[in-house]
């Protein structure tokens, strides 16, 4: 994983959410489905372009950076 100074920092408005599970397809290593399918964050400091393509294809739109 990238250093805190590289990486970006992403998290899940679980009120938008309605699980669909893209993210965690787009980033496996960083995000986990519970048993209802919806995203648990294992890591939020993500490589900057993952997380943008992250919430770029989330239909959501329920994952931002910050």
């Amino acid at each position: 994983m990238p250093s805190s100074s590289e990486a970006a920092r992403i998290a899940v408005d679980r009120v938008l959410c309605t699980g669909h599970g893209v993210c965690a397809q787009t980033l496996p290593g960083a995000i986990v489905l519970d048993e209802w399918g919806y995203p648990v964050l294992r890591h939020e400091a993500v490589e900057p372009e993952a997380a943008a393509l992250a919430v770029k294809l989330c239909p959501a739109r329920a994952l931002y950076l910050r």
